[in-house]
């Protein structure tokens, strides 16, 4: 190769993370720094460049290449389960309530609709006892159904959060 890229991102999508490809999908991305500093070697050779520039950039460069390469966490975006909170979020209206819900579901089943408690008959998103529907979207209305009509919280989420903070359920 005669210089550095020059372009790092690419263009691409990769589907597997969702992210922008950049040198990820470049083989070999940790010699591109090499062929970087080598580059501006050369530039400096010819343009009497700064060392320290030389060596800020390749810096910059390191940090994005590090930076780009990380391993994605298990939590990664979930399309479908952004769906479903959007949906329980036309349900309630209220953000208070919303961001209640959000964190009373993340804790009962990280809004998975298959999630199954092996210790009792509660299942899916809102983990209702003897729920059989599978369909995502059902299961939020039977949730908030369910904490409408208890006599507890009377509609409030915020009540169902903090008693499933105090026993561990609501």
């Amino acid at each position: 190769m005669n210089s550095y890229p020059h372009k790092l991102y690419t263009g691409g999508v990769d589907k597997a993370t969702h992210r922008g490809q950049y040198l990820t999908e470049l083989p070999g991305s940790p010699l591109y720094l090499k062929q970087y500093l080598l580059f501006l070697k050369d530039k400096k050779d010819k343009k009497n460049l700064n060392t320290k520039t030389a060596v800020k950039n390749g810096i910059a460069l390191l940090i994005v290449i590090l930076t780009i390469n990380q391993p994605i966490s298990a939590t990664a975006y979930n399309p479908s389960i952004e769906a479903y909170k959007l949906y329980a979020h036309m349900m309630v209206g209220s953000d208070k309530q919303y961001r209640c819900l959000v964190e009373l579901w993340d804790r009962e089943s990280h809004w998975n609709p298959k999630a199954n408690n092996t210790k009792s008959s509660a299942f899916g998103i809102p983990q209702l006892l003897k729920m059989t529907t599978t369909n995502p979207y059902r299961q939020i209305e039977l949730g908030l159904k369910y904490i409408d009509n208890h006599k507890l919280y009377k509609g409030d989420i915020c009540k169902a959060l903090a008693r499933h903070k105090r026993v561990g359920h609501y």
